[in-house]
């Protein structure tokens, strides 16, 4: 099985998050795409960020109708700070049976030359890139590299900053959002 990994911290995951995720699922040769939500960094200060369990859980609110789309908290028990290549490791020996591929938005492909060890990820993994909004065409080390896929998803403008700082102001996001998520967010006050 071919699992495509979407990294965030999701928080909150919302509509842009699904609609990426669910187009990647049903338009290329993954059989699934796997919501991996980062834990809190214990050395950073993240005041906003909820904890890692209620991310979890609106993260299985939001995919619960989708039978393409799971959550994963796998990187929750590795320790932090944690690196994306130890991820992998960690996931190919839980699950040597599958294939995981990366999803990152082409923002984060500019950049992907800094991550640790990324020419490993690059020899062991494929990589899927989804577009972003930018002024200019982007161009990186990484065109026309055999193992990175350009996948012509709907472009998203839509932050999980803007909505924490909608719901704060007492704005209503309940269209940027899962019904399943707001209710659970609604109800927990979070983000208040």
């Amino acid at each position: 099985m071919k699992i495509g990994l979407y990294f965030g911290s999701f928080n909150p995951i919302h509509v842009g998050h699904l609609i990426i995720a669910n187009h990647i699922a049903e338009h290329s040769d993954l059989d699934e795409v796997w919501f991996v939500v980062t834990p809190h960094n214990p050395f950073k200060n993240k005041s906003s960020l909820l904890d890692n369990f209620d991310r979890l859980e609106l993260v299985h609110r939001a995919t619960k109708d989708y039978d393409k789309l799971k959550p994963c908290d796998i990187e929750f028990n590795l320790p932090q700070p944690n690196y994306t290549v130890n991820t992998l490791v960690h996931l190919q020996e839980k699950y040597p049976k599958h294939e995981f591929a990366l999803l990152m938005g082409e923002d984060n492909l500019k950049s992907f030359h800094k991550w640790k060890n990324y020419q490993v990820i690059l020899e062991n993994h494929h990589i899927y890139v989804y577009p972003r909004i930018s002024g200019e065409q982007q161009t990186t080390i990484f065109d026309n590299h055999p193992k990175i896929h350009h996948i012509d998803a709907p472009v998203m403008e839509l932050s999980s900053t803007f909505i924490r700082k909608s719901i704060k102001e007492g704005k209503n996001v309940k269209p940027m959002l899962p019904a399943h998520v707001w209710e659970h967010i609604d109800d927990m006050l979070f983000y208040r």
